[in-house]
């Protein structure tokens, strides 16, 4: 599966996003189980609201961070997140 970079991006109803404090770090809960972020996972995520497409998350990050060049590796981890059913596009 391959995001489509004009559609808005959202986080999975059927998925829950949090901290965890026992592990301390973000986390996503669904039915199955439990799947662990590190911090660059977890702030990707957290901007997938349904508002914001491919070009505004980077955009977002890339200004939060003060860096650039990150479109090659938010997109990889946005596939995999597709894939796994963590978010979706309408």
């Amino acid at each position: 599966m391959a995001i489509n970079p004009e559609l808005p991006i959202q986080f999975s109803r059927t998925h829950r996003l949090q901290w965890e404090e026992a592990q301390q770090k973000d986390v996503i809960l669904y039915p199955e189980g439990m799947v662990e972020l590190n911090q660059s996972s977890a702030e990707i995520l957290k901007l997938c609201d349904g508002t914001r497409n491919l070009a505004q998350i980077v955009s977002e990050l890339e200004l939060k961070f003060a860096t650039s060049g990150l479109i090659n590796d938010i997109t990889a981890f946005l596939e995999v997140a597709l894939k796994n059913g963590w978010i979706q596009q309408n």
